[in-house]
């Protein structure tokens, strides 16, 4: 199931002192950085479909931008977005979409009417599922959050024949849903001491298979600058 990755090396982010790469020669550039779950999404189905050297991985310090990005790349001025065919592409999830679309490889949307019906229903959920999570970090998230992981359960029984992925088969739900739960599988272990999983087989079960699969495994990130990150940020830890 897991296909074979190029294992790389990750390149050091540029920053406001960086020169830019040569803009628009043809070179197909996936603008990321290695903390944002959205920009993830995005590098994990680069990676799947084998495009490494198809796809050349740019990846952004998002605290100290260079001004290049916004001036001449993105003027959103945010990650990720995609350099192809002389334009910029951006939003993750129409990104997901147009990498699958628009170079080879394994294909992440399924064929089966069912499945992709059900795919689209869990896509529409995921910024609800998301923001519910995230607005209890102040809060009570332990008791605060089980419906939105009980909904993920639910969800992961509806062709778990197939397979333990949501649409039974690796897709493109688990590619946009992953980034997310990673995160708060890292920040309810450490900063409140619970397991997301816990009573949640098939959530378990899940992530459990997704760490098997080399071209999300190469996208991770590093547990304990994550924790320190998210301690700053939402709990006003220094």
């Amino acid at each position: 199931m897991a296909t074979a990755g190029v294992k790389e090396v990750r390149t050091p982010s540029l920053n406001s002192t960086s020169e830019p790469p040569s803009l628009f020669d043809g070179t197909s550039r996936l603008y990321i950085s290695y903390t944002c779950p959205y920009a993830q999404r995005v590098w994990i189905i680069r990676n799947y479909k084998g495009l490494q050297d198809k796809i050349q991985l740019v990846p952004i310090d998002l605290q100290d931008k260079p001004a290049w990005y916004k001036e001449k790349v993105y003027p959103q001025n945010k990650v990720p977005s995609l350099e192809h065919n002389g334009k910029v592409l951006g939003e993750s999830l129409d990104l997901i979409k147009y990498v699958d679309a628009n170079f080879e490889g394994p294909s992440l949307f399924p064929t089966d009417p069912a499945k992709r019906e059900f795919g689209e229903q869990l896509i529409s959920y995921i910024d609800k599922m998301t923001a519910d999570v995230y607005s209890t970090f102040k809060q009570d998230p332990v008791q605060q959050t089980c419906h939105s992981f009980d909904y993920l359960e639910d969800a992961l029984g509806k062709f778990d024949e197939d397979g333990p992925f949501f649409l039974g088969e690796f897709s493109w739900v688990d590619v946009a849903y992953i980034p997310f739960v990673e995160r708060f599988q890292i920040v309810f272990s450490e900063a409140y001491k619970h397991d997301i999983t816990a009573g949640r087989p098939k959530l378990a079960a899940w992530i459990e298979e997704l760490d098997k699969v080399d071209a999300y495994k190469q996208t991770k990130v590093n547990p304990q600058e994550f924790v320190e990150v998210f301690k700053k940020r939402f709990l006003g830890q220094q």
